[in-house]
């Protein structure tokens, strides 16, 4: 099994992408194989894992896939690895509300025996770090916490302060990063800019935490640390096997893929590029391995759907930073409109939804739904509890499925459409559109937790 670490932190903006973006380029600057992995729903992070890799970043989550999930999914994307580095979400023991452990980064790591690095932001304690670093050693008996990375120490005196503490603690430095220019990664209302908006930049911001990471770090500790973790015994995901194992609940063929032996098989279109970011690159293994041919496509520079599209997915994004650019795309626009009135599958989530609706902040969208949207000072964010309410292309009514929404912008529903999902927490409510072969939501989804959805989805691209 693959040497592996968690990175994780007391809470959020310790700086653990920086830490682990910098430690997943600077190993495979060694020439390590390096698998990169993130806990929970983020789109974002991984972005800038697969940059320093070379390797698709992957995501981890207990409650969208279900905790007999996280294991197989871990050895598939790290499968022929020499190391894996797994991000963590918030604070380390903080995970879905009201559900205890689920979805925290601990809980992962126990799921993965793999050790923990803690990354302390130090810039405002000296011998205090020694009891935050005991009470979350020490907390759970079944998390192992390997060592720590002390990140915005201000001088050497601070360093020796710090280190002096920690001596005493039993959980050994493995590294001590500066304040430096260069390694921040910009933010803006829903997080951090994906590498596809700066990627000059971003590449440059890469190798920035890198340079950091081998200057202040213990590579070698680090790495014997990774290849201390215990065999993981769990077989690898298969999206093949998860699809046919599961089409049948889902309403199609259990055997799609096998179905469409010597027919041509369906091209199903994938939007890309700077405004539709948010992928797991799980749901297009589901599509190929349920038969179909995946492309991607950008919607801010294509002005045509790839030839022979029979079947259309829009992810989530920031239609709301281009909405000019995708506006402005008329010919794009009318070919999408069309694909849906021909009553051919297509699933949008979150900035598709909006992409498919009459208007966003004013401006003319695809017109596919008879709704406007418009951004919204609220942000709506948290993992959901979803039943769908309608048939659609992706779920018989009644079926069960888990997601998550964040966004901060609002839909103006009209006639004509039926909502997809009944959402159970946090507050009970009917959200999205069912509306022919239509499947549109803010809900995004992991279709590793119900790989059924692709299987039925393929099936009725005919």
């Amino acid at each position: 099994m693959v040497a592996r670490l968690v990175i994780a932190a007391p809470s959020s903006g310790a700086g653990k992408t920086t830490v682990a973006t910098g430690l997943m380029a600077a190993f495979a600057g060694r020439g390590l194989a390096v698998s990169p992995h993130k806990v929970g729903p983020d789109y974002i992070d991984p972005g800038y894992h697969a940059l320093a890799t070379g390797r698709p970043g992957r995501n981890l989550d207990a409650y969208m896939c279900g905790t007999g999930l996280v294991a197989p999914l871990f050895a598939h994307g790290s499968r022929g690895c020499d190391l894996a580095v797994v991000e963590g979400v918030m604070g380390l023991y903080d995970g879905a509300a009201d559900q205890g452990e689920l979805a925290s980064t601990a809980q992962v790591a126990k799921l993965l025996k793999a050790p923990v690095v803690l990354v302390v932001d130090a810039s405002s304690q000296s011998r205090s770090v020694a009891a935050l670093v005991h009470g979350f050693a020490s907390w759970d008996p079944e998390v192992r916490i390997g060592g720590v990375i002390l990140n915005k120490v201000a001088t050497d005196r601070h360093e020796h302060l710090l280190r002096e503490a920690l001596g005493e603690s039993g959980v050994p430095v493995l590294g001590v990063l500066r304040r430096a220019p260069g390694v921040a990664t910009p933010s803006r209302h829903l997080g951090l800019v994906p590498v596809a908006e700066r990627q000059a930049q971003a590449v440059e911001a890469v190798a920035a935490q890198a340079e950091q990471v081998r200057a202040g770090c213990d590579l070698e500790a680090l790495l014997a640390l990774a290849r201390s973790a215990p065999e993981l015994r769990t077989e690898a995901w298969d999206p093949a096997l998860a699809g046919a194992g599961a089409a049948v609940t889902a309403g199609a063929s259990a055997s799609a893929g096998a179905g469409r032996a010597g027919r041509r098989a369906p091209l199903v279109a994938v939007a890309g590029g700077a405004a539709f970011t948010f992928s797991y690159a799980e749901h297009a293994e589901l599509l190929r391995a349920a038969g179909a041919e995946v492309v991607t496509f950008d919607p801010l520079r294509d002005e045509a759907l790839p030839e022979g599209t029979s079947g259309l997915v829009v992810g989530g994004g920031f239609p709301e930073v281009y909405g000019a650019e995708l506006s402005a795309n008329e010919p794009l626009r009318k070919a999408v409109a069309d694909l849906a009135a021909s009553g051919a599958p297509v699933a949008a989530e979150c900035a598709g939804l909006l992409y498919l609706a009459r208007s966003l902040d004013g401006r003319p969208m695809c017109g596919v739904l008879d709704a406007d949207a418009r951004m919204s000072e609220r942000l709506t964010l948290g993992y959901r509890d979803a039943v769908a309410v309608s048939d659609s292309v992706l779920a018989a009514a009644g079926t069960r499925m888990r997601g998550h929404e964040f966004h901060r912008t609002v839909i103006e529903p009209g006639a004509g459409a039926s909502p997809a999902w009944g959402l159970r927490q946090p507050e009970r409510r009917v959200e999205g559109f069912v509306q022919g072969g239509v499947h549109a939501s803010y809900v995004h989804t992991h279709w590793a937790g119900a790989p059924g959805v692709a299987a039925r989805f393929v099936e009725r691209c005919g």
